[in-house]
């Protein structure tokens, strides 16, 4: 060894904890980056599953389609990236134990405190990304999302309708059934059609052919009908019902006017929640400010789970890591439903799901060491 050179140690040299620090970053956001992908992909592929129905049936025109679906996935994102930040903890770190990397971290100085404050670091990061995302993102996704449905609502494609089927327009306002259909045309026969109008009452339309139009001005859609039979039933038996037959009728089955969608606590902003004191509105509040939480705790709590001997499968914590993960959102989705209700108070509310995997967490992290120190005081 030179004369004046100071012994090497990793615990206090900077720049090797920084390449330690990289290295542990590196290594959980590889399967972050996979199982947040892979679970992007499987929801997105699921909900695109049912959009595709309504779709073809004429219930969703298809240039909403990418729009809808982009929108359930951007909510879905609050839950997904928890979920993947967990897994990816429990994994990389699993490998590195059961490859005996950890060993030799812990040989060079390296402290368990130290790679849970990487951790740590990542699931700050993380839960920041998903406060960005319940508080902000996901009330303009769900106002959004209403808002596309009610104008596919407002909007039946029947080009795309076949015969023999009934469809149905969201809320039930709306019912056509064609009994045939021309091929690679506009025309129809035997329609039936059936109005709910917004003041009451029901109106039932048959016609022999039915032809769509070019839309009108305004972008609504119409219908001719020909031989038309036309029932009006009001909504009180007063006598005023109307039927009336005509040779020719212009249907209006829609136009850009479209009824603004019901108020809804998960479309509503954030600073408009703090205001309301609804059962239904605190547990929408709760759950946006709980999430960023919950990612927090989940990350720093794959860092005891992952613990394996050496030797062991690489992966053979995930599937206990899964199943706690799966108690503790049914138990957060529980309280979230109780708080709605009514059922559980406003506080501790949906808290108490965050508190319990805080507890988890503790004991995971500690529980070990009160257990070593038990059984070396009954040995001596």
């Amino acid at each position: 060894m030179h004369a004046g050179r100071k012994p090497f140690n990793l615990s206090t040299d900077r720049r090797y904890r920084m390449i330690i620090n990289r290295y542990l970053l590196r290594e959980i956001a590889g399967p972050l980056a996979i199982v947040l992908g892979v679970l992007a992909v499987l929801f997105t592929s699921y909900a695109a599953a049912g959009f595709l129905s309504d779709a073809v049936n004429g219930l969703l025109p298809t240039d909403l389609l990418v729009q809808v679906i982009g929108l359930r996935t951007l909510i879905a994102l609050e839950l997904l990236i928890p979920i993947a930040l967990y897994l990816a903890v429990v994994m990389a770190l699993g490998r590195m134990y059961v490859d005996s990397e950890v060993t030799a971290l812990f040989a060079l100085g390296v402290t368990p405190v130290r790679v849970q404050g990487v951790v740590l670091g990542l699931s700050l990061c993380m839960a920041l990304a998903v406060a960005g995302l319940s508080l902000v993102a996901r009330p303009w996704a769900y106002s959004r999302s209403h808002e596309l449905s009610s104008r596919a609502a407002a909007s039946l494609d029947t080009a795309g309708m076949r015969a023999g089927t009934f469809y149905v327009g969201s809320g039930g306002n709306r019912t056509i059934f064609l009994e045939q259909r021309e091929a690679r045309t506009d025309r129809a026969g035997g329609v039936f059609v059936q109005l709910v109008p917004r003041e009451g009452g029901t109106r039932i339309i048959h016609a022999s052919t039915v032809e769509r139009l070019p839309n009108s001005g305004d972008g609504g859609l119409r219908m001719h009908l020909t031989d038309a039979h036309l029932y009006d039933i009001g909504p009180d038996d007063d006598g005023r019902d109307v039927i009336l037959n005509v040779n020719s009728l212009t249907l209006q089955l829609s136009s850009q006017q479209v009824e603004p969608p019901e108020y809804s606590a998960v479309a509503a902003s954030t600073p408009q929640l703090t205001r309301s004191a609804a059962p239904a509105d605190i547990a929408e509040f709760q759950w946006r400010l709980s999430t960023s939480c919950s990612t927090l705790l989940l990350g720093l709590l794959g860092v005891p789970i992952s613990r394996s001997r050496p030797r062991q499968h690489r992966n053979a914590k995930v599937g206990i890591a899964i199943l706690i993960y799966a108690g503790y959102y049914l138990f957060y989705e529980s309280a979230r439903t109780w708080v709605q209700n009514g059922v559980m108070p406003p506080f501790p509310g949906i808290w108490v799901a965050p508190a319990a995997l805080a507890l988890i967490l503790v004991v995971a992290l500690f529980g070990p060491r009160f257990t070593s120190k038990w059984r070396h005081r009954g040995a001596a």
